[in-house]
């Protein structure tokens, strides 16, 4: 084996810790396999004798480059049309990924975070990401963002009082999640206003994100009878077109893969990735749905 092939492997076996840490500051599936390429690409060319701790080296490195992405990217947002969600992680349910997946599963990874996470300046969201989900030691969060450890600190800190304050209640287990689901789903189909009324909770709030690209609610929609109101109202504008549901896990929670017509194996205009967020009373309180296509260009439909 030569060297580079050696190195090759080395880096493999950080690859999956490294895109976690990426999609958890980015928010984006693809710009975080980007960064993480491009810290390997950094690797090869760097001068090991300098490198003490490789994992330690690329971690500070992803986290760079994934800086200079993050400040860029909220450049972009603020002329974002509609709301902004995350790149949907999303997975079979029936075969849920191991800790060995591209991407682990967590509490730190589910979509609400993510978006609370969007409120944090950069740099906040860097040394969060690092410190309070990877357990990185400060001397290496400071190094990561060219600051001092104190200011490292003081920029957890920040951050984690703000996660604190609009941190989303806990997962609620998978099994009482599909119960729920599974009813908000049927009303839904069904057109059943009544009962789609009753997996709500009254202050509900819908997002849709479309991008621009394709039809979507421009504010988010709060309110049980306005949300019931428009998810059948999607469903009456399919016009008959055949109608796919599939579950699937959405960043660790139970969601589902909605098809109008369009190709049954892969995502397309017609696909939207729709998370209804089962809060601890047995009630939705959210429904995200990402329908710009250009976040679901990873999106395949499980078996």
């Amino acid at each position: 084996m030569t060297p580079q092939d050696e190195l090759a492997r080395e880096f493999e076996a950080h690859r999956s810790r490294l895109v976690g840490v990426a999609y958890r500051i980015l928010g984006s599936v693809v710009e975080a396999e980007d960064a993480v390429q491009d810290a390997w690409l950094r690797l090869a060319a760097a001068d090991r004798s300098v490198i003490d701790e490789p994992a330690a080296w690329l971690t500070t490195v992803t986290s760079r480059l994934c800086l200079d992405r993050l400040r860029s990217a909220r450049v972009r947002r603020e002329t974002y049309v509609g709301p902004w969600l995350p790149e949907p992680w999303v997975q079979g349910v029936e075969a849920p990924p191991g800790p060995d997946a591209l991407i682990e599963l967590d509490e730190s990874v589910r979509l609400a975070l993510l978006v609370v996470l969007e409120g944090l300046t950069p740099e906040q969201r860097v040394a969060f990401v690092l410190h309070d989900v990877f357990a990185v030691p400060f001397t290496e969060v400071a190094d990561a963002l060219g600051t001092s450890v104190a200011a490292a600190r003081q920029l957890a800190s920040r951050a984690r009082r703000a996660v604190r304050d609009h941190r989303p209640p806990p997962a609620v287990p998978l099994a009482r999640q599909r119960e729920v689901v599974e009813a908000f789903t049927r009303a839904t189909l069904a057109g059943d206003l009544d009962g789609l009324l009753r997996t709500l909770a009254p202050g509900v709030v819908l997002r849709s994100d479309g991008g621009g690209v394709v039809s979507a609610a421009l504010r988010p929609v709060v309110g049980a009878d306005h949300v019931a109101r428009l998810l059948l109202g999607l469903v009456v504008r399919a016009g008959g077109a055949p109608v796919t549901v599939v579950p699937v896990l959405v960043n660790g929670e139970l969601g589902a893969l909605v098809q109008i017509g369009g190709d049954a194996g892969a995502a397309s205009a017609g696909t939207d990735v729709v998370l209804p967020r089962v809060g601890p009373d047995g009630l939705v309180h959210g429904v995200d749905m990402v329908r710009n296509p250009e976040k679901l260009t990873r999106v395949r439909v499980p078996g």
